[in-house]
């Protein structure tokens, strides 16, 4: 993963913790109501991948462990983790594309009510990607993927020669030779692996994607609530379709692409099918970046600009992320696909202990508050959840304080500690384990690995209640809370 040159090392640590009094009286743990949305507190776990689900997306029992052990923090909500809305091969990632998901994320959403005492809304986050391949080895590239072209002909001086002939000539030249030959997006998929984007559209099923999508995501959603979640957070975030389409990198020419008033097109397209399908009164609303952090990019006015568009258009929520892009990707290993989180896009999006001078904690925090304040300033009052590297209760009152925020996500600290909610309401804040931001967690997602936390996953392993991971060498959630009195 990409680190800032500087490479400052930080230690996380908190100063004070509130007393139960104090937390009672907080904003963090007010309830927020609007006409649409309500929480008993104003606390998010966001949505973060486990890597739990059955290869076919189905919801297993360690799925249900892992959202479980969350709901007995009773935060005021969960986001479950982005579920696809399309019925393709996508590995241990949960899917939401047929009926026949109905029954496990109806377990889902029960075990979630039941672990939190009715005080934790459940919500799930749908999403779409487009196709990925892992980065191939350069033999079978040249024998099987690459398509012989005249231009390749051409540029080998090999008009008259067969095929195999070309290919094996091809699999023969060094670097700097391919790239007199072979075009910028072949390079690519030599060195990267293929992948579609949003401005392919010479295929037709990425220039068919504004006639296809808004009806896909409006089935998800309906069966999203048919499966007695909460509400929707529609994934517009990172490298994935919905946010590539609001991206300042797309230019498509027909009308979804180019200038930021057509690349939000799609988005609200979207929205407003899902509207349509789950009803007036069922909370959606959607997680988007900030900022992209990569050149040619969407920034932080363009935020603004799809923040205000969101709200006009009625979303519930918006959730702010950052980064998380494949433009500035590190080249993955051959046999390994391309992750969106290694280039300094990634960094910005989980920053680690080894820092610049800003250190990893609150990078999102001011752009979210531009954010929020071009809302009021637009006279919308929808409710802004920040999240990045936020661990302290000072922390997060003081973004509510200062009206900066209007929710607050913890994620990497709720995977460290998922008592974390409760620990720090009951006045017992110096019982919380405060994630150390080594991204040791990042590191088992980009293997597509079962993500635990450093913190807990080698404790009591032979405990009656310890599911291990595959491996066998680690729990897959965190032991149970014993305050220490009771210990």
């Amino acid at each position: 993963m990409w680190k800032p040159p500087e490479r400052i090392k930080f230690e996380t640590a908190v100063a004070r913790w509130p007393s139960g009094e104090e937390a009672a009286g907080s904003r963090l743990y007010s309830p927020l109501t609007t006409p649409n949305f309500k929480l008993n507190q104003r606390t998010w776990v966001p949505a973060m991948v486990p890597w739990r689900a059955s290869e076919d997306g189905d919801v297993t029992e360690d799925v249900i462990d892992w959202y479980a052990r969350f709901a007995e923090g009773r935060p005021g909500a969960i986001v479950i983790e982005a579920t696809g809305i399309r019925d393709i091969p996508s590995g241990p990632l949960l899917r939401i594309s047929s009926d026949r998901y109905l029954s496990g994320l109806q377990r889902l959403t029960n075990a979630v009510r039941e672990a939190s005492g009715g005080q934790t809304r459940l919500f799930i986050q749908l999403i779409d990607f487009l196709q990925i391949r892992r980065r191939p080895q350069p033999g079978a590239f040249f024998e099987r993927f690459l398509e012989v072209t005249a231009s390749h002909r051409e540029r080998l001086e090999m008009e008259a020669d067969d095929e195999q002939a070309v290919r094996e000539r091809l699999a023969n030249l060094e670097d700097a030779e391919l790239e007199a030959v072979l075009g910028p997006r072949e390079l690519e998929a030599l060195r990267h692996g293929y992948r579609e984007r949003v401005t392919d559209t010479h295929l037709p099923g990425i220039a068919a994607l504004p006639e296809t999508l808004p009806p896909l995501f409006a089935q998800a959603a309906a069966r999203a609530q048919q499966a007695g979640f909460d509400g929707i957070e529609l994934h517009y975030a990172h490298a994935y379709t919905m946010a590539s389409f609001l991206s300042a990198t797309n230019q498509r020419d027909d009308g979804y692409g180019g200038p930021r008033e057509q690349r939000v097109r799609l988005p609200l397209e979207v929205y407003r099918a899902v509207r349509a399908s789950v009803g007036d009164d069922y909370p959606v609303g959607c997680r988007f970046l900030s900022d992209e952090i990569i050149a040619e990019g969407s920034g932080i006015h363009d935020a603004c600009f799809f923040a205000t568009e969101f709200a006009r258009a009625g979303m519930d929520f918006l959730s702010l992320s950052r980064g998380g892009k494949f433009d500035d990707a590190k080249q993955p290993k051959v046999g390994w696909a391309a992750y969106p989180y290694t280039g300094r896009s990634g960094y910005e999006c989980m920053p680690a202990y080894l820092s610049d001078p800003q250190g990893p904690w609150g990078r999102n925090s001011e752009p979210v508050a531009m954010i929020r304040g071009a809302l009021r300033a637009a006279g919308f009052d929808t409710p802004v959840v920040s999240a990045g590297g936020i661990h302290s209760f000072d922390q997060a009152e003081a973004l509510l304080a200062g009206g900066k925020a209007d929710i607050v996500g913890f994620a990497r600290q709720s995977l460290a500690d998922p008592d974390w909610f409760e620990k720090v309401r009951l006045g017992r804040g110096n019982e919380v384990m405060l994630c150390r931001y080594s991204n040791y967690c990042e590191g088992l997602d980009q293997k597509h690995k079962q993500v635990t936390c450093e913190l807990w996953d080698r404790t009591e392993l032979d405990a009656s209640d310890a599911v291990l991971a595959s491996d066998g060498k680690r729990r897959l959630t965190a032991p149970r809370w014993v305050p220490r009195e009771n210990q």
